[in-house]
């Protein structure tokens, strides 16, 4: 067992050994002081060899240009729905808007802002894909609050333009 006279001698051995830059399947050489008390053992079980470990990765690409022009085609008639008028037609709460909570959105009217059933040209499995931007007036607040609401195509109609 090392006294405390030698185990203070050993601490600033043992740092600057644990701490030296080697490869880590080579040993580093431990001072006399060291090499002479049990401290040795963990050194050396701590710095033992590790297994090496393999990894494999495959990358699959592959180009279906059948859907890729089915998911440009839905993304035109998506672009052409963007910025129309719509009104909700079923009844909707959202619970997301802190001006106005528990808001039932039946009856409202907003603007279609956004698609996201289509991402980087690839089709997404988006239950909700329309985004459509509501404004509604709220006591105390001098202007409209704006906020957004993602919606199915059968929860909403189309107004007539006014254009």
């Amino acid at each position: 067992m090392p006294t405390p006279a030698t185990a203070a001698t050993a601490t600033p051995a043992l740092a600057s050994s644990l701490f030296s830059r080697c490869s880590p399947f080579a040993v580093p050489p431990l001072p006399p002081a060291v090499a002479s008390s049990s401290w040795s053992a963990v050194i050396l079980a701590a710095r033992a060899p590790i297994a090496q470990r393999r990894v494999s990765c495959q990358i699959a690409v592959s180009t279906d240009l059948s859907s890729s022009s089915a998911v440009e085609e839905e993304e035109q008639q998506a672009a052409a729905k963007i910025g129309k008028r719509v009104r909700v037609k079923v009844p909707l709460k959202v619970y997301h808007v802190q001006k106005a909570p528990e808001l039932d959105l039946n009856g409202l009217e907003g603007v279609i802002k956004q698609y996201v059933g289509v991402w980087k040209g690839k089709r997404i499995s988006a239950n909700l894909p329309f985004k459509v931007e509501f404004q509604i007036d709220v006591e105390g607040q001098p202007r409209p609050v704006k906020f957004f609401a993602h919606l199915k195509e059968d929860e909403f109609e189309y107004l007539p333009s006014t254009d």
